[in-house]
């Protein structure tokens, strides 16, 4: 497998996909109808879990630089009057700050920048895919630049091409859901005196709006726009802009740094694999705005498939496991696009009925710690859990962990003890986590797991207690509590955790023979002894 990758989009979740594959040693095409990176802000928001992808990719700590640390959403009833701030669950749950502002055209700079840096990587703009034509060890990709079709042999297409996937449209693959009429107006604008930390969803029925304020007096507003005001795919007069904005700040047209009217879709597409192509990002799902998670649904599905594809690509996996790519991912992506819709409805209401409604149900839950707790640590929206894919659940007591993402405290590595966040201690591939396990259990594992999958082997020590290496395992120990927050648990147990950091097993060392199984089952050769792995 020497033929390239090829990506097809070089938006922010194009360019989050080539950088990890890059990293990962898998050479990439990246292609771009339009002649340079997008002038648009259309995302705004970046989450810790998106960060954390970074992070496996070396940029979080660049990106941190170009972002506003947020608090997350504080939201208003119809008089405009504050009901709750929701702020996601514990602060640093994933290493990161829970929500944060940033402006798409920095970052789509700054990816393509730390990609241009890296080894076997071609980036091509101004080229278009015009056709696709399977050949026996992989695609034809025909490319137009300028007038001028090139064929490329690829090894596989990543369509990362956005809502009008040209990917998606050659494959035949089809959107289902609903695309809503509502027109709303985005302006983003400098000169802005808003401080807060935090975007703001006014619930005023008679003009719902979202302020979301940026970076170096930077500021967006939304504005749900009445019959007669506006068309959506249309530029907005100043006027209109002007007006609606008065009641926040004054402003002229040199301080509008972009805004257009549009609306939004909410939908899915019926198949995110058609042989050697995939689907990735809007190209596969489409959600209205309101909840912050279209940009941040796409990292999650780069996360997902790109050590898949780069496993599969080095010869270490067999391309079965490409197959857990969309059973992985669409029931969170097809939950959050129901989700958002639901929250538009709900938050952004015209109806004042509805309105008065939702601010007394609101009331109602902030008198008790269970409803406070659900609103402020955003318990409404659906956790990203794999329910299919890869996931061994072994019926011992694994229910509450299989399937969920590992948070990312810190921890203590020997022989420094310098706390280190837990993805560093990880590695780049597959990780065993033995909680408070003794080491003829780590023999039994070792021996149940195939070898062609690199497989990090850590001891985990929980307690106020001291790490304790053993052969060529790493060892961590508990920091502040929080790894025994993660992994208590797990206590006598194995943590089989994936590259994306979700946990694919929790079992105890008689069960190590199905688990390695089922890694078996993706691997290249049978199972049998191995040499751990270190980072």
């Amino acid at each position: 497998m020497n033929l390239p990758v090829l990506i097809v989009g070089a938006g922010p979740v194009g360019l989050t996909t080539a950088n990890l594959l890059a990293a990962r040693d898998v050479p990439v095409v990246l292609v771009e109808r339009n002649a340079t990176t997008s002038d648009e802000a259309k995302a705004i928001s970046l989450d810790d879990e998106s960060l954390r992808t970074l992070q496996a990719a070396e940029l979080a700590e660049a990106v941190l630089g170009i972002v506003v640390p947020g608090t997350g959403t504080r939201y208003y009833d119809r008089k405009g009057r504050p009901l709750f701030h929701a702020r996601g669950p514990e602060p640093y749950r994933l290493g990161y700050t829970f929500k944060n502002q940033f402006a798409q055209p920095e970052l789509e700079r700054l990816l393509l920048q730390a990609l241009k840096e890296r080894d076997g990587v071609d980036v091509r703009f101004a080229t278009e895919l015009v056709a696709l034509t399977e050949a026996p060890d992989g695609v034809i990709a025909h490319l137009d630049n300028a007038g001028e079709v090139v064929d490329l042999p690829v090894s596989w297409v990543l369509g990362c091409d956005g809502g009008r996937s040209t990917i998606r449209e050659l494959r035949g693959i089809d959107m289902t859901g609903t695309s809503h009429r509502d027109v709303w107006l985005v302006a983003d604008t400098v000169g802005d005196d808003h401080d807060e930390r935090y975007g703001m969803h006014l619930g005023r029925p008679d003009r719902p709006t979202v302020i979301v304020p940026g970076r170096d007096g930077r500021c967006r507003y939304e504005f749900r726009l009445r019959p007669g005001e506006g068309e959506g795919g249309t530029k907005p007069d100043f006027a209109t802009i002007e007006r609606l904005v008065a009641p926040y700040r004054d402003i002229t047209p040199e301080q509008v740094e972009r805004c257009t009217n549009y609306t939004f879709n909410a939908v899915v597409a019926d198949r995110w694999r058609d042989g050697r192509c995939f689907l990735l990002g809007d190209a596969a799902h489409m959600m209205p705005p309101f909840a912050g998670q279209g940009l941040n649904s796409g990292v999650r599905d780069a996360a997902n498939l790109v050590w898949k594809l780069a496993e599969v690509w080095h010869g270490r996996a067999a391309e079965s496991l490409l197959d857990t790519y969309e059973p992985e991912r669409r029931p969170h992506a097809t939950a959050m696009v129901a989700f958002s819709e639901r929250l538009g409805r709900v938050v952004m209401t015209t109806d004042p009925l509805r309105g008065r409604l939702r601010d007394g149900a609101v009331r109602a839950l902030l008198l008790t710690p269970w409803g406070r707790r659900y609103l402020s640590e955003m318990r409404f929206r659906p956790r990203p859990v794999h329910t299919g894919g890869l996931v061994v659940r072994t019926g011992t007591g694994d229910e509450g962990l299989v399937g969920t993402q590992l948070p990312q405290p810190r921890v203590l590595v020997p022989p420094s003890l310098r706390p280190l966040l837990l993805d560093h201690v990880l590695g780049t591939g597959l990780a065993v986590l033995g909680v408070d396990v003794g080491g003829g259990d780590w023999d039994r594992v070792t021996a149940a797991f195939p070898d062609s999958l690199p497989i990090t082997h850590v001891e985990v020590s929980l307690g106020e207690r001291l790490p304790r290496p053993q052969g060529e395992r790493q060892a961590i120990a508990d920091a502040d509590g929080r790894l025994e927050a993660a992994l208590g648990g797990a206590t006598g147990r194995f943590v089989l955790v994936k590259p994306d950091r979700y946990i694919a097993a929790v079992f105890p060392a008689t069960q190590a023979a199905r688990v390695g199984a089922a890694l078996a089952r993706h691997s290249t050769v049978s199972p049998q002894p191995r040499r751990e792995r270190t980072p």
